[in-house]
């Protein structure tokens, strides 16, 4: 997210759907203090499943380089990442993706993002909303990235302003460690959705919102890219679209739009 308006979060350089999980991803978001607070986020199995986004050639040296934030999603291959598709824009290199990063260490391992996808309405016009893509990752040691840190579901037409609250964990630019911000999220119009979190500045796009029951139902994006401020965050709201690329990204039998 930007901390000045109409500025990416990105650094310069570039029906419902609800997927079976094991029983440990049921459990409520972890709280990340009281509403509308940031925090550093906790070193716990369930942020582990957030990690930062690097491009191939930082793996080797980690510390400083990342650039948006990612999270794993429950899925048959156990091979998925969810981020914004605006954090693919004039990236031509391999990405990786480094779930728990902390401090120049990969404590999960650095994993290669083999493919990406993303919606049509992205890849035709870069529609603020269709501003989600999902990434697969490939295998290390014949194991997918959720079998080593988990996966939260996906989860396509929940309510917006429902009383449940979302916890956003995200990697801003300005720290090698996580954050995290639990907020309700409030209709910004029928296509978009917003959280009040301070802090959630450049690297923070593409970060999960999770709910109580272990749903992502946002990724940090849409709206100018995310949003105009640090302190307020937008998403998609999830609907049919972004239900068909996660069926499709996911291996489930349906055509693959925007692939690459």
């Amino acid at each position: 997210m930007p901390p000045t308006p109409h500025t990416s979060r990105l650094p310069l350089y570039a029906a419902a759907v609800l997927l079976a999980v094991p029983s440990a991803s049921a459990a409520a978001a972890d709280a990340g203090g009281p509403f509308g607070m940031t925090v550093t986020a906790a070193a716990t199995a369930r942020s582990a499943r957030v990690g930062a986004l690097f491009v191939a050639g930082r793996r080797e040296h980690l510390r400083g380089g990342h650039f948006c934030t990612a999270s794993v999603v429950h899925s048959p291959r156990h091979d998925l990442v969810v981020t914004a598709a605006h954090c693919l824009n004039g990236k031509k290199e391999t990405l990786v993706f480094v779930p728990g990063y902390r401090d120049g260490v990969a404590p999960y391992g650095v994993w290669t993002v083999g493919r990406w996808f993303v919606p049509d309405g992205w890849a035709e016009g870069r529609d603020e909303d269709s501003d989600v893509a999902f990434g697969v990752v490939e295998r290390r040691g014949g194991k997918g990235v959720e079998d080593a840190v988990g996966g939260n579901r996906f989860a396509a037409d929940t309510a917006v302003g429902a009383a449940t609250p979302v916890t956003v964990t995200a990697y801003p630019n300005s720290l090698d460690a996580p954050v995290s911000c639990t907020d309700k999220p409030r209709p910004h119009h029928r296509t978009q959705q917003r959280v009040h979190c301070p802090g959630f500045g450049g690297g923070t796009s593409g970060s999960p919102w999770v709910n109580g029951d272990g749903q992502v139902v946002g990724v940090l994006g849409g709206d100018e890219d995310g949003g105009a401020t640090a302190d307020v965050s937008y998403s998609v709201v999830f609907g049919a679209e972004a239900a068909a690329l996660y069926r499709a990204s996911a291996g489930c039998g349906e055509s693959r739009p925007g692939s690459s």
